[in-house]
């Protein structure tokens, strides 16, 4: 599914304020009356037709891209993808005014917009995570690799600087296995997951410990069915590695924007 945002750069205008945009939503959703955006102001809603966008006012003086502006970003969207579908534009969208809101974003994508927010009721994205438990997953290379446990029997009680290449070697393997393991264990959780999901994307490892990172559309009634499969690998993985969900949140991975040209 594709979408598409337009931003501007901080305009050149009489005054200091803009209005930042979160996402697309439904025009009947109206955000929660204490919902706090961009630099602590007021969440509101611009609508055109049948569609909306998420916005509140933000200095055009002040750069954007703090550790909490992110927070807020997600903050704003995730809350609205458990109660209605929504669109995230890219962090960092600034338009003028709710003018150029209605005109330059929802005027000229209605139907685009539209569609997409019609094939997301309902549904919201949840990311499932794996991650070895280390030790657990150290036995588990060494006793399958006889050079792992050779080397591990070379450096034990070895001083480092005696033993740095057979160190190095080590971890070369240990690093490769839990790459080969990774791989297939993500292969089993797209497996448990993919009868549940609309979608399924598999996210590159953030962590050189992650077991698997998958992210599901999956319509929000089935959440409960979405947890019970993953805590069957929990249990399957028992001590292995230690499975969660996030979730619901806005469908970041589902939804392509694109800055359209000029």
């Amino acid at each position: 599914m594709s979408t598409s945002d337009q931003t501007t750069d901080a305009p050149e205008r009489e005054g200091t304020k803009g209005f930042y945009v979160y996402g697309i939503v439904p025009a009947d959703v109206e955000p929660e009356a204490d919902a706090v955006g961009m630099c602590d102001s007021k969440v509101d809603v611009v609508k055109q037709g049948d569609i909306a966008a998420l916005v509140s006012e933000v200095s055009v003086d002040r750069p954007l891209g703090k550790p909490e502006d992110l927070r807020v970003h997600a903050h704003i969207l995730d809350g609205t993808s458990r109660v209605a579908p929504v669109l995230p534009l890219r962090f960092g969208a600034v338009l003028t005014d709710a003018d150029a809101v209605k005109e330059e974003l929802l005027g000229e994508h209605a139907d685009e917009f539209a569609a997409a927010l019609q094939e997301l009721e309902g549904k919201a994205q949840y990311v499932v995570k794996g991650r070895y438990v280390e030790k657990a997953i150290l036995r588990e290379v060494i006793s399958e690799n006889q050079q792992a446990s050779d080397l591990r029997d070379t450096i034990r009680d070895q001083p480092e600087d005696a033993t740095r290449d057979a160190r190095m070697a080590l971890g070369e393997i240990v690093n490769n296995s839990i790459a080969a393991k990774r791989e297939q264990d993500t292969r089993t959780v797209v497996d448990a997951l993919t009868p549940l999901a609309d979608s399924v994307n598999v996210r590159e490892p953030t962590h050189e410990e992650d077991a698997a990172q998958v992210a599901v559309l999956v319509e929000v009634e089935r959440q409960g069915e979405l947890e019970e499969a993953v805590g069957e690998l929990a249990k399957q993985w028992e001590g292995r590695v230690e499975m969660r969900v996030l979730g619901p949140l806005a469908p970041y991975d589902f939804v392509v924007t694109q800055t359209p040209e000029g």
